[in-house]
């Protein structure tokens, strides 16, 4: 099975989100071709009632404890409850460029 399949359907099992996006980004990063390294996920469920980013960002790595122990290298977290997600009008930020890691130039 695909990385980005196991964490979309572990999410979808435990925490039963209203909206779900996982997004493979490792080709925006300086990493082998076809490699499932670096995910964006934008995940919009009632189970972050009441909790801090902290807390719901702890709850996600909970559930993908597996994946983050191995093939997952980043992983970029945007969780909302419901009512957070309709006031962001359904809009999950942009992910940044990559700076390109240990071949990034140094000024």
């Amino acid at each position: 099975m695909l990385v980005q399949q196991e964490i979309q359907e572990t999410l979808e099992q435990q925490l039963q989100p209203d909206v779900l996006e996982v997004v493979n980004e490792s080709h925006m990063h300086s990493v082998p071709p076809d490699s499932e390294t670096h995910f964006k996920v934008v995940i919009v469920a009632s189970a972050f009632e009441g909790k801090r980013k902290v807390g719901r960002h702890q709850q996600v790595y909970g559930a993908l404890a597996s994946q983050l122990a191995g093939p997952v290298h980043a992983l970029a977290l945007h969780t909302y409850t419901p009512q957070e997600w309709a006031q962001r009008e359904q809009q999950a930020p942009v992910s940044p460029d990559c700076m390109g890691g240990s071949s990034a130039e140094v000024s």
